[in-house]
């Protein structure tokens, strides 16, 4: 993979809460806004804004899985603002709402 999306990828999970612009990354690693979303996608398959939004959800999934944060807490700590928008991703990845994703997590430990 092409060293300037490596730090790209980086950037954005070092700072998911605040979600960097394109133009903020782009800086970062000497690129235009449109050569990197191209290189971007070239590299990953998906735009830096669906990259991150799946970063996103997957640290929210882990989050829901090993703390007892109410998913309010977690929704903004990952940086979703709208609720339905959060639950909307959350459901398309993982099948399940975070609320249903949390039960069926705790409820798997306590039969073990």
């Amino acid at each position: 993979m092409d060293h300037r999306i490596e730090l790209v990828i980086s950037l954005m999970k070092e700072d998911l809460h605040r979600g960097l612009t394109l133009g903020e990354m782009g800086q970062a690693v000497n690129l235009s806004t449109s050569r990197l979303q191209y290189l971007f996608k070239a590299e990953t398959g998906m735009t830096p804004g669906h990259y991150r939004r799946l970063l996103r959800i997957e640290k929210a999934r882990d989050i829901l899985g090993t703390t007892l944060l109410s998913v309010r807490q977690i929704r903004i700590r990952v940086g979703f603002k709208d609720r339905s928008h959060f639950e909307r991703e959350f459901k398309k990845v993982y099948g399940l709402t975070p609320t249903q994703y949390r039960v069926a997590a705790f409820s798997s430990v306590k039969k073990v």
